[in-house]
């Protein structure tokens, strides 16, 4: 359960930015709020839906989380010694090339809350930290530190037991110990990695018909999906998987992939390299004047049908798992009523029980008066005069129970929009 997100000096964020999931003591709608005695106030929220401008930063934001997943789980056994260390510093500041980036994280595992973070460099990770605050005094505790300098060393609290030093030696200066500890099966550090792998990004969910269709098929369709779409009107009301023999020169192309691939011991996500005469797609199922059924490819539905369709099976993963799910432009092909759809699915206490969760930007401003969305619960992006992102939420700003926020926002209100006035302004001779 994510409690808190910060990043500083990355991509165009410059300052420290930060995003909070701890529910406000906004008087808002209280159902579908996550309980949890370890975060602070013990009241969660469930989503997150962050506006702003275009290219005011808001998908930076979450490429920083995905950053900051990604070293956690792959800095020590997918890196090489002496690796660059893939960040991207605040490009509009010469400045900030030599100052670190840090990233922080508030979050729960199994009841007990942990802040981790660390700072990067081009070439080391100077320094990294983990902290517990143990249910039975809630007080803070050191679990590790690693100290900025030209060698890595590192202090232990006495509640960290374990292969400590042992691991340490084995922490490269471009890779981070809980990365290695977790790589090193360390058995109270593993968890806490763990957390990281529960973050699901989806930066990019438009995906060619063809192979959203073959990427469907390789798991078991959730019915959950299919119902879904049947009650938005989509007029789907099944489905199907048809087999197809593969052409000859596709296999041919596949087994040289796989050829190729294997010199260098690596396999890319998300393609299968093993050798198939056949190929599975997903067709989905529409009924006909007579009632009876009628299938169609995946590709042959409409654009907003098939990023629900990759939308709806990564929704139904987290609240099955109690998993954080980060979406890029939940809006992007989808009317307000999907968008809106896919927040209640979060927001309910029956159907997520678990306490999974939604961060996600979008540009749709009928969202701001669904019922699903507290104050609390709204997040802006905007650029300075320096091209730097800032992130802040709708509740630093005076607004009650029952304000209309869409029009206010369309209004300049809280900034974060494009321009002031009307779009007849940019039209006008200067």
């Amino acid at each position: 359960m994510l409690l808190r997100f910060a990043v500083e000096n990355h991509l165009s964020i410059k300052e420290k930015q930060e995003l909070s999931l701890v529910a406000s003591s906004l008087k808002d709608r209280e159902e579908g709020l996550i309980a949890s005695n370890a975060a602070p106030g013990k009241r969660v929220l469930p989503a997150a839906v962050i506006y702003g401008a275009n290219a005011s930063g808001k998908t930076n934001l979450l490429r920083a989380l995905g950053f900051m997943r990604g070293a956690v789980l792959f800095s020590h056994n997918r890196g090489e010694p002496g690796e660059r260390i893939p960040r991207s510093p605040f490009r509009l500041d010469p400045a900030c090339a030599d100052a670190p980036s840090t990233f922080e994280l508030d979050f729960v595992v199994e009841g007990e809350r942990y802040h981790y973070g660390f700072e990067a460099l081009d070439d080391a990770f100077q320094s990294e930290w983990l902290y517990a605050f143990p249910s039975t005094s809630n007080r803070r505790q050191m679990l590790f530190e690693r100290k900025a300098g030209e060698a890595i060393a590192f202090d232990f609290g006495r509640g960290l037991k374990g292969r400590n030093r042992v691991i340490a030696d084995l922490t490269r200066p471009n890779s981070l110990f809980l990365s290695t500890a977790a790589q090193n099966n360390h058995e109270q550090l593993s968890p806490v990695a763990r957390f990281f792998s529960e973050i699901r990004t989806a930066f990019d969910i438009d995906t060619p018909g063809p192979l959203l269709s073959r990427l469907l098929s390789d798991g078991d369709m959730d019915p959950r999906v299919i119902e879904f779409l049947k009650k938005i009107g989509t007029g789907i009301v099944g489905f199907e998987r048809r087999e197809e023999e593969l052409p000859e020169e596709a296999r041919t192309f596949s087994k040289a992939l796989a050829a190729a691939f294997a010199t260098v011991d690596k396999k890319p996500p998300q393609l299968d390299l093993e050798q198939k005469n056949t190929d599975i797609f997903l067709e989905l199922a529409h009924q006909d004047c007579y009632g009876n059924p009628v299938y169609f490819d995946v590709g042959e539905e409409s654009a907003g049908t098939q990023r629900l369709l990759g939308v709806l099976g990564r929704v139904y993963r987290v609240l099955d798992k109690g998993d954080l799910l980060v979406i890029d432009e939940l809006d992007a092909s989808l009317h307000t009523q999907a968008s809106e759809a896919v927040l209640a699915l979060v927001s309910s206490a029956a159907l997520n029980p678990k306490g999974a969760q939604l961060i996600a930007t979008t540009h749709d401003t009928n969202l701001l008066r669904s019922e699903f969305l507290r104050r609390d619960q709204i997040w802006f992006t905007e650029k300075d005069e320096g091209g730097a992102t800032h992130l802040y939420p709708l509740s630093d700003f005076s607004t009650r129970k029952g304000d209309n926020i869409e029009k206010g926002y369309l209004q300049g209100r809280f900034g974060a929009i494009p321009f002031a006035g009307s779009a007849a302004d940019l039209l006008a001779d200067g």
